[in-house]
C-alpha cells in the first residue's frame, strides 16, 4: 500500500464509514468479521499481559480496520455502493 493513501486524512474517513456497514453487511460471512474483531479484541487486552508490545492499541486497530475494509470490498464487490 502507498504511504500517501495510508497516511490520507480522506481515505480514514472513508474507512470509519464503511466499517460499521461492512460489519453488520449479512453477505460477509461471520468467519470473515472474525477475522478483523479477535485480532482487534486479543491486542488490546494482550499489551496488558505483554507489556513490551511496541505498537500502540489504536495503531494496530486502525491498521486492521484498513485492512479488513480493503479485502472485504475486493472479496465481496455485490455490497451496496459506496455512500
Amino acid at each position: 500500500m502507498k504511504w500517501r493513501r495510508l497516511l490520507s486524512f480522506k481515505r480514514w474517513a472513508e474507512v470509519f464509514k464503511r466499517l460499521p456497514r461492512l460489519l453488520r453487511a449479512p453477505q460477509i460471512p461471520l468467519h470473515e468479521k472474525l477475522l478483523f474483531i479477535i485480532p482487534v479484541l486479543l491486542y488490546w487486552v494482550l499489551p496488558d499481559v505483554l507489556p513490551f508490545m511496541p505498537i500502540d492499541d489504536i495503531g494496530v486497530t486502525l491498521l486492521l480496520m484498513n485492512w479488513f475494509v480493503s479485502r472485504a470490498e475486493r472479496k465481496y464487490p455485490v455490497l451496496p455502493s459506496r455512500t
